[in-house]
């Protein structure tokens, strides 16, 4: 009976409660628990020693990393505070994103080449290559676009709407700002793009009708939206069953400066939000991933978000 009050007096701390449950689901190292937990490496190292000292978890050594989990004879020893431990973490609020975290945190385990393209990513378009270029790349994925029906919601004036319209069966291009679909009109019209239209409407009201489009596309057009998973609920009612949605957008940042400069609503987004967005909206096959990262200040670095309906 000592061990279980000792151990209840442990886990009475609620960063505790969410390390342990997390170790219940999966090994995982420090720096996987930073970025789930989202606190410093000495304070979680704290945490760890004082629950592996209670034999409540173990650790093991791969390589140069060690991994953490739940001890696998605490299960049958201490079942029974792991169903009180579930309860309780209902009362921390920040214990509602940790399954999200986690589960993208699993995701970018299993996929090691993420690593590899972001240092691709870095060298490319900065040294010579013959023959080598960005727009060599958008050429060739243009031409390979099967010719589908697309919304650009937030379009602006429609850069990427009418690259997409050399190739699209149509693409219908929407946003609130008046002068905004006049110039992308005017300008789709002495270009003579035919399968373009723009039309005049806001993020979380689209004027496009239910199922309609094969793929609904936001470019840095999210983090303008009041109410961005209403956006994203927009996105899944005009998109027809088996239908994509990808978002571009920034991640989460503290550029105040933003608001003033370019009219941003929110500063980004968080992978976990963003996952909570599509899922919540009814997506599945929800992946997302970092993209881009500038290397000048304020270093905005740039999420991509896809999903099926």
């Amino acid at each position: 009976m000592a061990s279980i009050l000792k151990n209840l007096r442990l886990l009475s701390d609620p960063s505790r409660v969410r390390i342990l449950l997390l170790l219940e689901r999966e090994e995982l190292s420090v720096t996987e628990l930073q970025e789930i937990l989202a606190m410093g490496q000495s304070r979680i190292s704290t945490h760890l020693a004082q629950l592996k000292q209670a034999g409540l978890v173990e650790d093991r050594r791969i390589g140069k990393s060690i991994l953490y989990r739940f001890m696998t004879t605490a299960h049958r020893e201490f079942g029974h505070l792991l169903r009180v431990l579930r309860d309780a973490a209902t009362e921390i609020p920040e214990a509602a994103d940790d399954s999200q975290a986690l589960k993208l945190v699993l995701g970018r385990r299993r996929d090691r080449m993420r690593a590899y393209f972001d240092g691709l990513a870095g060298k490319f378009g900065r040294h010579y290559v013959p023959g080598s270029s960005w727009k060599g790349l958008a050429e060739m994925l243009l031409a390979l676009m099967p010719p589908l029906e697309i919304a650009d919601l937030g379009a602006g004036e429609g850069t990427v709407s009418q690259l997409l319209a050399r190739r699209a069966k149509r693409v219908i291009a929407v946003d609130n700002s008046e002068k905004m679909v006049e110039y992308g009109a005017d300008l789709a019209q002495k270009h003579g793009v035919e399968n373009l239209e723009y039309r005049r409407g806001d993020l979380e009201a689209v004027p496009i009708e239910d199922r309609s489009v094969d793929l609904a596309f936001f470019s840095q057009a999210l983090h303008h939206a009041q109410h961005p998973e209403r956006a994203v609920a927009e996105a899944w009612r005009i998109l027809r069953p088996g239908g994509r949605i990808a978002v571009l957008d920034l991640m989460r940042h503290n550029f105040e400066d933003a608001r003033d400069m370019y009219a941003d609503l929110w500063l980004g987004f968080t992978e976990v939000e963003m996952s909570r967005f599509l899922e919540q909206a009814g997506f599945s096959n929800v992946e997302t991933s970092v993209v881009h990262r500038e290397e000048e200040a304020p270093h905005f670095e740039t999420m991509l978000a896809v999903g099926t309906k």
